[in-house]
């Protein structure tokens, strides 16, 4: 049912707010986007201008909101995640506080113990080892202090490596899916024999505008739905060479060759404290959303499908 409850996203621009901002109005006529440079999504769509970084613009953006969705992504890099990332946790959660409204952060797997990697779960430890995974841990630390504090309601959404029909920043569409079409060979990192789980974007945004409708979701974590088909490299190579008729090949980029390749693409440096991702099996588990609220991901096959469409 539709109503007139203000649903803000806070980073629209991006892959999950632009498919979030299309999916909430099955639920709402009434959605503000937020970025640097917001552009309309639907056409009823408010559109406001703030630095996240900013206390007093954000507080602005959030002012009248029912529901707040932090999708927002930063430059992909340890310092900048160490500098900027409590801040923005610490400006949005004051704000929602103030302004009373909920706040859904969607987020990733790094605060999890590696070691764990082979099977992720809500229940897994969150014991990060890398700078990037102690900032991840750090940030969703604050939402639930305030959840437990009872300053807050709020939820915590995760997703494993994204994919989906024109996804930014994505490995699997950078690095395969779009090299393949135009008849590159696809790139894999440390070892393509190793299974791997991706969420489609898609999917992962209608979970989000869905669990925030769901009074019982609110002050608890969720994996948001991911095929149980964990696809190695080259098996995921094998499905796409089928639909685009072409040889499967896939180039490996160890060690030795990232850092030499890293030279000249900076962001590749920063992906080597996230080896154990890619060296050994990486399962995400969504079956606490699957059974709960029975929502499926798409067939790995078929979304690997609608990327080449």
């Amino acid at each position: 049912m539709v109503n007139s409850t203000l649903h803000t996203i806070l980073g629209s621009t991006g892959n999950i707010g632009t498919s979030l901002a299309k999916d909430l109005t099955a639920y709402t006529d009434n959605i503000r986007l937020v970025s640097r440079n917001p552009s309309k999504i639907n056409p009823k769509d408010q559109l406001m201008k703030a630095d996240l970084l900013n206390q007093g613009e954000l507080d602005e953006v959030v002012k009248g909101s029912d529901i707040v969705y932090l999708v927002s992504g930063i430059t992909y890099k340890t310092k900048i995640w160490q500098e900027q990332w409590p801040i923005i946790m610490k400006n949005t959660i004051e704000a929602c506080k103030k302004h009373g409204a909920k706040l859904v952060f969607f987020d990733n797997m790094y605060c999890y113990d590696p070691s764990h990697v082979g099977h992720l779960t809500e229940e897994i430890p969150v014991n990060p080892q890398s700078k990037k995974g102690k900032v991840r841990a750090k940030i969703a630390q604050m939402i639930l202090d305030e959840i437990s504090s009872g300053q807050l309601t709020a939820m915590i959404v995760r997703a494993a490596d994204f994919y989906g029909p024109g996804a930014k920043l994505s490995f699997l569409n950078e690095s395969v899916i779009n090299r393949m079409k135009v008849g590159k060979t696809a790139q894999w990192l440390y070892a393509g024999d190793k299974k791997h789980s991706f969420t489609y974007i898609p999917d992962a945004a209608y979970a989000t505008a869905f669990l925030a409708q769901q009074k019982d979701a609110w002050n608890q974590v969720w994996h948001l739905p991911t095929s149980k088909a964990y696809p190695t490299g080259q098996e995921a190579v094998d499905i796409i060479a089928k639909h685009l008729g072409v040889e499967p090949k896939l180039q490996i980029l160890g060690p030795f060759m990232l850092n030499l390749v890293s030279l000249f693409i900076p962001v590749l440096k920063e992906v080597k404290e996230l080896r154990y991702q890619l060296d050994q099996a990486y399962c995400f588990d969504s079956s606490k959303i699957e059974k709960a609220f029975g929502l499926k991901p798409i067939e790995l096959e078929e979304g690997l499908r609608k990327c080449l469409e």
